[in-house]
């Protein structure tokens, strides 16, 4: 089975990518084609003047190849912690197909200057959103499959186990959050009563229409609920645990008990944190301008994984 261990800065570019290659070919193929996306999309950024609902017509399309190249990497270095199965290889290519094509539409409704997300305004753009909904649905099982895969499996590093299996689930979670953009707003269903023709069906934007004033690069609504905002913090579970988990590892004497049990409560604290964001947007308030509930809620969760953590410490451990 190999394992990616984190690189060491001397490595060049060239043996990063056959560390890639070697552990799954696929993935890594996928990989690369972000990363041409990423530029062709850098480059239609730079050149094409044209915005749709408020941002540069790619800016999306570059936001999801940047993130999908992310994600790609990840889920090598996941996979090649499972034994070889024909579960893992259908995952993993169902995964690259579905993820492949869904680049391929939100760049082709790029180029054609339209919104992809809940585009029902043709029979073209309904259905081209439909299959990508199919997609992301087919996208989710299979990342479902390889979760249950990955509880299943043993770790001789137990720390880094909790972290994958942790990251992953939080991931899966964060990942079905999207499916709450997808249901009509009131606001549409308000208008379509009323005989107005159906354009766009489903949002990101609760108590507001998509497109208004946002953070940079991200678009987060400063005025509105943003739905993204859970599902981003909830995909990315998958490397920042691990992420702490290796840091654990690198900067501390921890025993792997003690190491496992902290990232136990950093991912239960990672997943409430994911929630809190995504109840927060279906409340319509924005990321940045939490009301006095939401400060209360998070400082809650907080001080109880502080306390969590400072029983867990090497000092509680002892006088235990």
């Amino acid at each position: 089975m190999t394992q990616i261990n984190p690189a060491p800065s001397s490595h060049s570019p060239q043996q990063l990518w056959q560390m890639l290659w070697k552990s799954h070919a696929p993935l890594a193929s996928l990989t690369a084609f972000c990363a041409l996306l990423a530029v062709f999309f850098t480059a239609g950024l730079l050149l094409d003047p044209r915005y749709v609902t408020g941002a540069p017509a790619w800016m999306k399309p570059l936001k999801f190849a940047v993130s999908t190249l992310i994600y790609s990497v990840s889920m090598i270095w996941l996979v090649s912690h499972l034994p070889k199965s024909r579960l893992k290889t259908i995952a993993a290519n169902t995964t690259i197909v579905m993820l492949t094509l869904e680049l391929i539409l939100i760049g082709v409704q790029a180029a054609r200057g339209v919104q992809s997300h809940f585009n029902v305004s043709t029979l073209l753009d309904g259905a081209l959103f439909s299959a990508m909904g199919v997609m992301i649905s087919v996208l989710w099982g299979a990342n479902l499959l390889l979760a249950i895969a990955l509880l299943r499996t043993k770790f001789t590093d137990a720390p880094m186990g909790v972290s994958l299996k942790a990251g992953l689930v939080i991931a899966v979670i964060g990942m079905a959050l999207a499916f709450l953009m997808t249901s009509p707003t009131a606001q549409q269903l308000a208008s379509w009563h009323t005989g107005a023709p159906i354009v766009v069906s489903g949002a990101h934007t609760v108590g507001a229409i998509d497109g208004g004033a946002g953070l940079p690069v991200t678009g987060w609504s400063t005025k509105s609920g943003d739905l993204r905002v859970g599902h981003f913090v909830g995909l990315h579970a998958l490397q920042i645990l691990p992420l702490l988990a290796w840091l654990l590892s690198s900067l501390t004497a921890l025993s792997a008990t003690q190491r496992s049990r902290l990232i136990a409560v950093a991912g239960a604290y990672y997943l409430s944190i994911t929630l809190l964001l995504t109840w927060q947007a279906l409340r319509a308030e924005s990321l940045i301008a939490p009301s006095a509930l939401t400060i209360s809620v998070f400082s809650a969760l907080t001080i109880l994984a502080l306390v969590a953590a400072t029983l867990l410490s090497p000092r509680a451990a002892r006088s235990a």
